[in-house]
C-alpha cells in the first residue's frame, strides 16, 4: 500500500469526519497536496450559530493547549479560528497591514455567516513575534511581558468595539504552561 493510499484510507476510518488537529496531523504525514484536493468534509456548513471567533498565535508549542482550553469552556466545535503571528500584536502592527486586513475580513465573514457573538483574543508569553516585531528583549520580568501584552490586547479590543459594537470581546494571555490570565 502506497503511503498516499495509506493516508487517504486512514482518512475514511475516523468516521469521515476528522477533527482540526487530527485533518492537519493526516496532512503533516505527506502527500498533502493529494490528499487536500481529494479530501470530502463529512458535511460542510457555511451558515449557523457559532460562539466566538478565537484570535490566537501561530506558536506550534502552543496548538494543543489552545484546542484543550477552548474545549474546557464547552467550546469544541463552537468557534471560528484565525491564526496570526503575535496574534493581537499580528492584527494591529502597521508594517503588516495584510495580515490586519485577513483579521478583519474573518471577523466580518464569521459575523455573517456564523452570527458569532465574541472575539476572543489570545496572546501567549514568550512569543516569538514579539520578539521580532517589537524587540527580543521586550519583557525583562513576568509584569513587563503581561503589560506590552496587555497593552496590544486592549487596544485590538477598542478597535473590535469600534467596528463591531455588538460583539463581546474577552481579552487573555496564555503560558507556555498552558495556564491562561485573564486581561481587562
Amino acid at each position: 500500500m502506497s503511503h498516499l493510499s495509506c493516508c487517504s484510507e486512514l482518512a475514511h476510518t475516523e468516521s469521515d469526519a476528522l477533527s482540526r488537529r487530527g485533518f492537519v496531523r493526516l496532512a503533516a504525514l505527506g502527500g498533502a497536496a493529494a490528499l487536500f484536493a481529494s479530501f470530502k468534509p463529512f458535511a460542510a456548513q457555511a451558515a449557523g450559530n457559532t460562539e466566538a471567533l478565537l484570535l490566537s498565535c501561530m506558536d506550534f508549542r502552543l496548538l494543543d493547549e489552545i484546542v484543550k482550553y477552548m474545549d474546557g469552556r464547552s467550546l469544541t466545535n463552537n468557534y471560528d479560528h484565525v491564526v496570526l503571528a503575535g496574534a493581537s500584536l499580528g492584527a494591529l502592527y502597521e508594517k503588516k497591514p495584510s495580515w490586519g486586513q485577513t483579521f478583519w475580513d474573518h471577523v466580518d465573514v464569521a459575523q455573517q455567516l456564523h452570527h458569532i457573538k465574541k472575539v476572543i483574543v489570545m496572546d501567549h508569553r514568550d512569543c516569538g513575534a514579539y520578539k521580532v516585531f517589537i524587540s527580543p528583549d521586550h519583557a525583562k520580568t513576568p509584569k513587563d511581558e503581561f503589560d506590552v501584552h496587555a497593552t496590544y490586547l486592549r487596544k485590538l479590543r477598542d478597535e473590535i468595539k469600534k467596528r463591531f459594537p455588538a460583539l463581546e470581546v474577552e481579552l487573555l494571555l496564555m503560558g507556555l504552561d498552558g495556564k491562561v490570565e485573564t486581561v481587562s
